[in-house]
């Protein structure tokens, strides 16, 4: 049954009628334009322009809410006590047991559990369902596709003077976040106007930094704690080191005092790997190194970056690398190594490009040179996928690049491969190293066979006061027979001309 009401009103209780008459157009209002509100102006980049055949005629935009989610697990080891049993007791536990292995009920409830336990036991020994059985067999096939990257954000220095991105440090949590060290390397290049803050960027949002850190120097160096993704360490331009607890705000939580600082920039800041997760390393600009890691996949071989060349080490060789790049025309900044696939680095360059090395397709040049922006590319970091990377540049341009998926999925046996190749390198180095020390105690050999023989003749020779008496005697000889072959030479030239004057 639907239940309705109707509502009554008179017509002249709705006020009165309107009428609708033709007029010319009348302005109201007249706002000027307002030349000031120009710098609050922020251009869109990058800027996605959607072109259809018909008029775009409005635009709506919808924004989630960011949470943060955490898995967390229980183990459980031992249940089941009363409250007035204390598990950690062995008195109150044996006693325990005693009074209930006494219940009568306990021989049977035993008994009817030990069946259901016997044929879980039976079915885990018949299979492991955490077993990984094709773990070996788990690669992608080679794709056909040629490598390539393209650009997926921008960041830029929000700041009026820009400096240069001189670090990246991706966030250790799902790798959503970006915290990037602005600072100016030229020597006494540092204006009374520049700032100082370093910035954490959401990669979502390039317009504004998610926060601001504000160090006492500029930052050249900054990472991510990767055991409490609160916490980052920076080196200064100053030469000091600084921890942030981003609950605790923009400003340093703790600081390195001066007397035990670096003198020089910090160019170099790292977490070691302890109990605490607290100590950290760093390196100033005392030898030409400017990039240092080791290969994720095989500890022992390690990436160096320095002036125009990378090149490969090994731990087993000391005097030389065993795999290098060809020297560039253009300095190299930084290099790191691909957290997913074993042979793949990557190099930046102060001409603005980023190539990616594969040396088990190709060692002369590299599989993948792009031209990132105009001037020079400072810094770099792989995200932990080594799918996403970022480059800083001298401007401080962040640029946040995509490579394909053949440059980061694992190819069919490329451990393998790369352990061989490294083997094989090693092995060569090994030899020449040796081979070099041999000439090397030769030549030492000879040398001091000839300092004996110098030795055995000098012993007949004169004292050195001796020596200098001689030596003396035979200058003013050799002064004394000039001067006579310059007064003949004279008395020559008198001669003739008195000859020509009599003619």
């Amino acid at each position: 049954m639907e239940i309705v009401h109707v509502y009554t009103k008179k017509r002249n209780e709705f006020g009165r009628q309107c009428n609708f008459s033709d007029r010319p157009a009348e302005l109201h209002v007249d706002i000027l334009p307002d030349p000031s509100l120009a710098s609050n102006f922020i251009e869109r980049d990058p800027c996605d322009i959607p072109i259809q055949c018909t008029q775009e005629m409005s635009e709506h935009e919808v924004n989630t809410e960011r949470f943060e989610s955490d898995t967390r697990g229980i183990n459980h080891v031992e249940g089941g006590w009363p409250k007035d049993v204390n598990p950690q007791e062995m008195e109150q536990t044996i006693r325990f047991r005693k009074k209930v292995e006494k219940d009568e009920h306990y021989f049977s409830t035993i008994m009817q559990l030990g069946s259901n336990m016997e044929h879980c036991i039976k079915q885990n020994n018949a299979i492991n369902i955490y077993q990984e059985y094709f773990e070996e067999e788990e690669v992608v096939e080679e794709s056909e596709e040629q490598p390539s990257a393209k650009t997926i954000n921008v960041f830029r220095d929000p700041n009026e003077i820009k400096r240069t991105a001189t670090c990246l440090s991706w966030h250790p949590d799902g790798s959503c976040k970006l915290a990037v060290a602005y600072s100016s390397l030229g020597f006494q290049n540092i204006s009374p106007d520049m700032s100082y803050d370093s910035y954490i960027w959401d990669i979502e949002n390039p317009n504004k930094p998610e926060m601001t850190l504000k160090p006492v120097s500029l930052l050249v160096c900054l990472e991510y704690n990767p055991k409490d993704s609160h916490i980052l360490v920076g080196g200064s331009y100053n030469g000091q080191i600084a921890y942030w607890d981003t609950r605790k705000g923009s400003q340093p939580v703790e600081m390195s005092t001066i007397e035990h600082s670096h003198r020089d920039p910090v160019y170099k800041v790292i977490w070691l790997q302890s109990k605490t997760g607290t100590d950290t390393f760093s390196a100033s600009t005392d030898g030409p190194i400017y990039a240092l890691q080791r290969n994720p996949f095989f500890p022992k071989n390690f990436l160096t970056v320095a002036d125009w060349t990378a090149r490969i080490w090994s731990e087993d060789i000391k005097e030389s690398s065993i795999m290098w790049t060809k020297y560039h025309m253009a300095y190299l900044s930084d290099g790191c190594w691909s957290p997913v696939r074993p042979s793949v680095f990557f190099t930046v360059k102060m001409d603005g490009t980023l190539d990616v090395w594969d040396f088990l397709f190709k060692q002369n040049d590299p599989t993948l040179s792009l031209k990132v922006c105009d001037e020079a590319l400072n810094s770099l970091r792989v995200q932990d996928n080594g799918r996403f990377l970022a480059c800083g540049s001298q401007l401080g341009t962040a640029t946040l690049l995509e490579i394909s998926p053949g440059l980061c999925t694992l190819q069919r046996n490329e451990k393998a491969l790369a352990t061989a190749m490294f083997e094989r390198e090693t092995k060569r180095e090994k030899i020449l190293e040796a081979r070099h020390r041999e000439m090397r105690l030769k030549e030492r050999s000879r040398s001091e066979q000839s300092k004996d023989e110098d030795t055995k003749e000098g012993d007949g020779e004169e004292s050195v006061e001796e020596l200098a008496t001689r030596t003396e005697a035979e200058f003013y000889e050799i002064v004394e027979a000039e001067l006579k072959k310059r007064a003949k030479e004279q008395e020559k030239k008198e001669k003739d001309v008195c000859e020509e004057k009599e003619v």
